[in-house]
């Protein structure tokens, strides 16, 4: 029964996965351009994110099919709530490899940023207060390892794996191992809040999407993190800051680490010191590379960290559902983010101009001729070039 499950689920992860990865990069019919009264026009392609939203809806029907109780509000609330410290804990790891780096520290920094904020409030500061140390803390964690790893020309591995241990000592040390209760009724909406019927960590990450995803794609900072990622030498020649764009992005990671230490306290209403310290690194790690992050830098975006952080929280809460022991749930991850890494090798860009292609009539032409991007028009001069690297 447990074969049969897993079965369907990898059918569904491949079948959705084929839409928009390939290992035929030889066909390069999605880097074509249109010039239309002399002025050069990127072809329509369909967004990268529809194959991870393919995927996500594929299993959430497989396992509405396999359980009935999936398909509840209910469950659907539980499933976000939990998938909400993945998600944060996934956009801030989407900057830090979009760059070409890992951090390794987020798991620890959830503890540490709960703890920090739950002892606080047990000295008798209010919940606004202990919710800015927390915040302070987790991107004073990323700016260390930052710099770390910039000035000391240290792996990004060695650091944050290193950091995870030291932040996962510190509040063990602050209370002896002992988890800290919180008792300022206020502190509990950040947890257990709603607007408007949404749960509250839920709008916090939506939230925080939205703004992270115009931060990359609308400022020349967000150009300066996916240039670094490309090139790192070719960025520096250029004139970008590397040491200012690393500590940018695990800073970003440690205040995304931070609400989740925020939200983790908030929900329990106790600080614990070992938060964090289950599958919530393995997992946004997961949900970032299968949203379509290049471990290798350079490509990717926030909506399919999100989408990918859904699915992994899809997955986790379905096999939760339908009676699947939970030592499962890592084996399967692994395999989902195998999956991810190895067709991340050989994917292309899927154009909307494919689709027409394929379509259209036999023996039907387009009414504008293509020419492949980087070839110049002859209405446009030489050189002439559409480049957009960013998704």
């Amino acid at each position: 029964m447990l074969i049969r499950y897993l079965t369907a689920i990898a059918h569904a992860l491949l079948a959705a996965a084929n839409e928009t990865y390939s290992t035929q990069t030889s066909d390069r019919i999605a880097q074509m351009s249109d010039t239309v009264g002399g002025t050069l026009v990127r072809s329509r392609r369909m967004p990268d994110e529809v194959g991870i939203l393919g995927i996500l809806i594929l299993v959430a029907l497989v396992m509405s099919l396999l359980s009935e109780n999936f398909r509840t509000v209910a469950n659907l609330q539980i499933l976000l709530l939990n998938g909400a410290v993945i998600a944060f804990l996934a956009l801030g790891q989407t900057f830090v490899l979009l760059t070409g780096g890992i951090d390794l520290s987020t798991g620890s920094n959830v503890a540490l940023t709960g703890m920090l904020a739950a002892v606080v409030m047990e000295s008798g500061a209010g919940w606004p207060v202990a919710t800015l140390v927390a915040v302070v803390a987790g991107v004073a964690v990323g700016l260390f390892n930052g710099a770390v790893i910039h000035y000391l020309k240290l792996p990004a591995f060695i650091v944050t794996f290193s950091t995870f241990g030291i932040a996962a000592s510190i509040p063990q040390i602050m209370t002896g191992a002992k988890s800290v209760s919180v008792a300022d009724p206020m502190f509990a909406i950040i947890g257990r809040g709603a607007l408007m019927g949404i749960p509250m960590p839920v709008v916090m990450v939506i939230v925080a999407a939205a703004v992270l995803t115009f931060f990359l794609r609308r400022t020349a900072t967000g150009v300066y993190i996916y240039a670094v990622g490309g090139n790192a030498e070719t960025s520096r020649l250029a004139g970008i800051g590397i040491g200012r764009t690393t500590m940018l992005v695990y800073a970003i990671s440690g205040l995304c680490a931070a609400f989740g230490g925020l939200i983790t306290t908030s929900r329990l209403m106790v600080g614990y010191p070992t938060a964090g310290s289950g599958n919530e690194l393995f997992f946004s790690i997961a949900a970032a590379v299968v949203g379509g992050v290049s471990l290798f830098g350079g490509i990717g975006s926030i909506p399919g960290a999100f989408l990918g952080a859904v699915l992994i929280a899809t997955v986790s809460n379905g096999m939760n559902v339908i009676g699947v022991d939970s030592f499962w749930q890592p084996l399967v991850i692994g395999v989902i983010i195998l999956l991810g890494v190895s067709l991340d090798t050989y994917r292309r860009k899927l154009s909307l101009s494919d689709l027409s292609r394929l379509f259209s009539r036999p023996g039907s032409q387009s009414p504008t001729a293509r020419e492949p991007l980087g070839t110049a028009s002859p209405s446009l001069g030489e050189g002439a070039v559409s480049i957009d690297n960013r998704r």
